[in-house]
């Protein structure tokens, strides 16, 4: 037998076929975080209210909570005609005066849970911890929604201690069939004092020392290379600015023709700068 069904199956033994025994926090297997700052996660009343007579009609449980107050631990949950209460968190104070019912399910026979040699599938895992753990205050939304319709199963407070209580009903009367024990008072988790958390680097990681370092740098490099851009922009204007253009040197001139000479004009290329022109051709004339 598996570790994990050992475990659960002495849960079921603890009950035996009597309820008088209490809510238990569900097993580290299942909730590592357990109790958490606003939930609770408890096991559910798996084989507790198994008989030697089967069971006729339609039976759901009732959990109900209750802030750990003097004498909570003897208070009723039902009227003297047997009828569970249908008080909800917020005629309670959250459980400050009473006990509310935060979360209803079906009575499952224990030939019926899913197989617990299946927990290490990804596809089952959401099943199995349905059909084995109930979590108190999982649901942040129902007490800001006017439309909500449904149990009401919000936050708990943190650093308060509450007791639970698991009831069976017979929905087809709407009478208590059977109910355990009052829990012994579970505490939910403290918040960390911000004074009390450890902000000294020598504490952290490698890890988170490199990454603190990197992002802590990032700004001046980003800043650097803003600046760098900024820089080269002003000296590509300086120098498109102070740029100077070249005029060629190089002039054509037309060399006058001798009378009665029969050779062709030639063109003559100059490549240094024109002297005296009327020099040159002065000499020429009187060759």
């Amino acid at each position: 037998m598996p570790p994990l069904w050992a475990m659960l199956a002495l849960g079921c033994l603890r009950t035996g076929s009597t309820v008088d025994l209490q809510p238990q926090l569900a097993s580290i297997t299942f909730a590592t975080n357990n109790p958490t700052l606003t939930t609770v996660a408890l096991e559910k009343p798996l084989c507790m209210f198994d008989s030697t007579e089967p069971l006729t009609g339609t039976y759901k449980f009732y959990l109900y909570v209750m802030a750990d107050l003097v004498g909570s631990r003897n208070t009723s949950i039902q009227d003297r005609n047997k009828t569970p209460l249908r008080a909800t968190f917020q005629q309670t104070a959250g459980g400050r005066t009473g006990p509310y019912k935060a979360a209803a399910f079906d009575l499952t026979p224990c030939s019926d849970l899913p197989s617990l040699d299946a927990v290490g599938d990804v596809n089952q895992v959401l099943e199995i911890l349905d059909a084995y753990l109930v979590r108190v205050g999982d649901n942040r939304t129902c007490l800001g929604d006017p439309n909500f319709r449904g149990l009401c199963n919000p936050p708990l407070s943190a650093a308060t201690a509450y007791r639970f209580k698991y009831v069976l009903v017979n929905m087809s009367m709407g009478l208590v069939q059977d109910e355990s024990l009052w829990s012994d008072p579970i505490r939910t988790n403290q918040p960390t004092p911000y004074a009390a958390i450890d902000t000294w680097p020598g504490r952290r990681s490698g890890g988170m020392i490199v990454i603190t370092s990197i992002l802590g740098s990032l700004p001046f490099f980003l800043l650097l290379g803003f600046s760098g851009a900024i820089v080269l922009s002003f000296a590509d204007v300086g120098s498109s600015d102070g740029e100077t253009t070249h005029n060629s040197q190089m002039t054509q001139e037309a060399v006058p023709k001798s009378p009665g000479a029969s050779e062709p004009a030639y063109t003559s290329v100059n490549l240094r700068p024109p002297l005296d022109r009327a020099e040159v051709f002065a000499s020429k004339l009187q060759d």
